[in-house]
């Protein structure tokens, strides 16, 4: 009986059923904290952006977060990670604009990008042209140039939203494939900015009428709250303990100036 009451009432925030909860809100909040983290470790890998060919999505020196992923998950509209010897010994983050069996076109009657024929409308490119720059080697496209070509299967063209600044797949035409990349050489899909600004990256709407539709966001958004959650139950855990022996000197204290 002694036990029960213990339990129920306590003594100084020690041995009662809200002592009891709040270990078990600490141990709780460890679990989804450290979980959290461990999930976020496994599915998405940083990267530093280097260049500014993908601005104004995604600017130099940005640090994003990239899930992992294989070839075969990659939609339109994506920013992946990739490496590719033809291109860069260093892994570049790009665009996918055409997949497998596509025609990718420049330009269309308005001057935009056509995919099969449909016009991109693509609020997320920057135009601003750059200081000139280094001449564009022989046999390849310069940027802004002309150009149509057929995606082969398992392949991605690929562009960066800069695209007067970017060396892509356009500089890249005259080599085989047409400067396409294998499906096989990506190695992430950008799904957030993590630094020095935060945000997910969205999906173009652009691309979600044709056939494939866009990709998925990754999990990142649960991952986050499972830790902020952990943060919060840790906190409010380790606090009742302490602030029950307060509150009960207080009270004690109350009665004792009453009396």
């Amino acid at each position: 009986m002694g036990g029960t009451q213990a339990i129920r009432g306590g003594r100084n925030g020690h041995g009662g059923l809200g002592n009891v909860l709040s270990g078990i809100a600490v141990a709780v909040g460890f679990a989804l904290f450290l979980g959290g983290f461990v999930w976020g470790a496994l599915v998405y890998r940083p990267y530093t952006v280097p260049t500014d060919s993908m601005m104004p999505t995604v600017r130099p020196g940005d640090r994003v977060l990239a899930q992992r992923i294989g070839g075969g998950e990659v939609r339109r509209g994506d920013v992946v990670v990739f490496t590719d010897t033809d291109w860069s010994d260093l892994p570049m983050v790009k665009r996918v604009v055409g997949i497998g069996g596509d025609t990718v076109k420049c330009c269309g009657a308005a001057g935009e990008l056509t995919v099969n024929g449909t016009p991109l409308d693509e609020p997320y490119i920057d135009d601003t042209r750059p200081d000139p720059g280094p001449a564009v080697p022989p046999g390849q496209a310069a940027p802004g140039m002309p150009f149509e070509v057929t995606v082969p299967q398992g392949n991605l063209f690929l562009l960066g939203d800069r695209r007067d600044a970017s060396l892509d797949s356009r500089s890249h035409l005259q080599e085989a494939g047409q400067g396409t990349v294998p499906r096989s050489a990506v190695s992430g899909r950008v799904d957030a900015l993590a630094w020095p600004s935060a945000g997910m990256l969205e999906r173009p709407e652009t691309y979600e009428a044709l056939p494939g539709g866009v990709s998925r966001p990754g999990p990142l958004p649960l991952q986050v709250a499972a830790v902020a959650a952990g943060a919060v139950l840790v906190v409010l855990g380790a606090a009742y303990g302490p602030l029950v022996r307060v509150l009960g000197r207080e009270r004690r204290r109350e009665r004792a100036d009453a009396g």
